[in-house]
């Protein structure tokens, strides 16, 4: 088991991967449609976006934090 204490990089790493991997889907397919092949083509655009989406999580999310208590009533 991985340490209580990683796990805001875990999080920031499932959810980064995971949006990143539908954004990038739906954007190829919009692209290049349902055609065979189409996997290839997404890969090759989830793996670099996951790249940037990670550690933009990582410094972005403290700040939404921050605005969501901000908006929520306690």
């Amino acid at each position: 088991m991985i340490p209580a204490k990683f796990a805001p990089a875990l999080f920031a790493f499932l959810l980064s991967g995971t949006m990143s991997l539908l954004v990038s889907g739906i954007a190829t397919v919009r692209n290049a449609g349902t055609v065979e092949g189409v996997a290839g083509p997404w890969m090759a655009a989830w793996l670099p976006s996951w790249l940037i989406a990670f550690p933009v999580v990582l410094v972005v999310a403290p700040a939404v934090r921050r605005v969501v208590n901000v908006l929520v009533r306690a």
